[in-house]
């Protein structure tokens, strides 16, 4: 039961649990990047006009081409053109 809380969502993205540590630590400190610059500037609005934003888009990328990878490889989408989740 233990081994497959830490198996089976990275199973269900195809990563294995090591794969997984890293993609979600390299989202978190993208995103932790994108809030300590949008919170810069909030207060300091002539400093990273644009930097917020193209955290967000890259990795909005990221996943979206994450989740094509997966869909072309099972075949299968649901019909909002996600990922179906395996079971």
């Amino acid at each position: 039961m233990w081994k497959r809380l830490f198996t089976e969502h990275p199973a269900s993205v195809d990563e294995t649990y090591f794969e997984h540590v890293g993609v979600a630590l390299g989202f978190s400190l993208r995103l932790f990047y994108g809030a300590l610059v949008c919170l810069v500037h909030a207060f300091l609005p002539f400093l990273f006009v644009k930097t917020g934003s193209n955290v967000i888009t890259g990795l909005h990328a990221r996943m979206s081409v994450n989740r094509q990878r997966r869909v072309e490889k099972s075949g299968t989408a649901d019909p909002n053109g996600e990922a179906a989740i395996r079971a």
